[in-house]
């Protein structure tokens, strides 16, 4: 139901057209508006708190659907944000992004690089060891990637007095769930590229017939065939528990898994697409762009292959029955 209902916004309000003005330095709010005027913001608060209580194999195919229309404002770090503040804050109005890392210079000052919609959110929620703290975005110096189209950003607040809130408890939380979360996004994504690779290679006619029909071809669709769903299968998993929030191993591998398949994606539908496929008037790079981005937030498959990799040894059991446990 939820689902559907998104579905619905997102393609009447979050059009490629309306993407491209956001990153070009327009007003994401009545994006926002349309998003949270919907009631969406509380999916996952529990119900006594006011929320939906949605567990959170239901939260996947939204954050999924987030991905595959490239949501340029930060809505699924704003559901997840909420959820960890719990019903005991007093809860911010606007857009929070989740940071990737919170680091504390010598003078005092904090900073968080490489923030995910760090250039349009209102707060940044950031693990300051086992608390949260969530800091006013109007309040730091933004600093722009430099990346074309991205709405990442480096922020530094010259202290933390500005801080909004401060949760003790919570912090561990928020790279397990922000790795989950930009699993399902690069899922969602990636299954969007596969599909209008697809469409693009039965409509493309070349030598006298579609690109589909030649062998190579055929191939390297079925590689990205495979890789999509096999993806798609680790970041779904991560939200299959009862629990509140996904366990680590599995936002890990989740992360891990979808991360190493958005270079492979990425590659094939440009390689496939030729040269249309980078032109700005067309929608591919909308989604490869940000496969590439999604793929560093908040931990490559590098980063995370470290964790189940020393995971694995203390385990000291096969592959398959570790992977099972998980």
């Amino acid at each position: 139901m939820f689902a559907q209902a998104i579905e619905d916004i997102l393609q009447d309000q979050c059009t490629p057209a309306v993407v491209r003005a956001i990153e070009a330095g327009g007003s994401p709010l009545k994006l926002w508006q349309a998003l949270q005027g919907a009631g969406f913001l509380e999916l996952i608060a529990p119900e006594a708190a006011g929320g939906a209580g949605l567990a959170l194999a239901e939260l996947f195919p939204i954050l999924s659907s987030f991905g595959r229309y490239t949501v340029p404002v930060p809505v699924a770090q704003t559901i997840v944000a909420r959820a960890l503040l719990g019903p005991s804050c007093a809860m911010p109005a606007g857009m929070i992004t989740l940071a990737a890392a919170l680091r504390r210079e010598a003078g005092g000052a904090i900073v968080c690089p490489f923030t995910p919609c760090g250039q349009v959110a209102d707060l940044v929620l950031a693990q300051d060891g086992d608390a949260l703290l969530l800091l006013p975005a109007a309040a730091a110096q933004r600093e722009a990637s430099g990346v074309h189209g991205s709405l990442a950003a480096t922020l530094r607040w010259p202290d933390d007095e500005s801080a909004v809130t401060h949760v003790p408890g919570a912090g561990p939380l928020l790279p397990v769930f922000a790795a989950a979360l930009h699993a399902a996004l690069l899922s969602g994504a990636m299954t969007r590229v596969f599909e209008m690779t697809l469409q693009y290679c039965n409509d493309r006619i070349q030598f006298g017939k579609t690109l589909g029909k030649f062998q190579a071809v055929q191939h390297q669709l079925s590689v990205m065939a495979e890789h999509v769903a096999a993806a798609s299968m680790a970041a779904e998993a991560a939200f299959y528990t009862d629990a509140a929030a996904p366990s680590l191993l599995a936002a890990a591998m989740a992360k891990s898994r979808t991360s190493e398949a958005a270079v492979l994606v990425a590659s094939i539908a440009h390689a496939l697409h030729g040269a249309i496929g980078v032109a700005e008037e067309y929608d591919l790079q909308l989604l490869t762009r940000r496969l590439h981005e999604w793929r560093i937030a908040h931990g490559s498959e590098a980063h995370w292959n470290v964790l189940i990799g020393n995971s694995v040894l203390a385990a000291d059991v096969s592959i398959v029955d570790f992977v099972r446990s998980v």
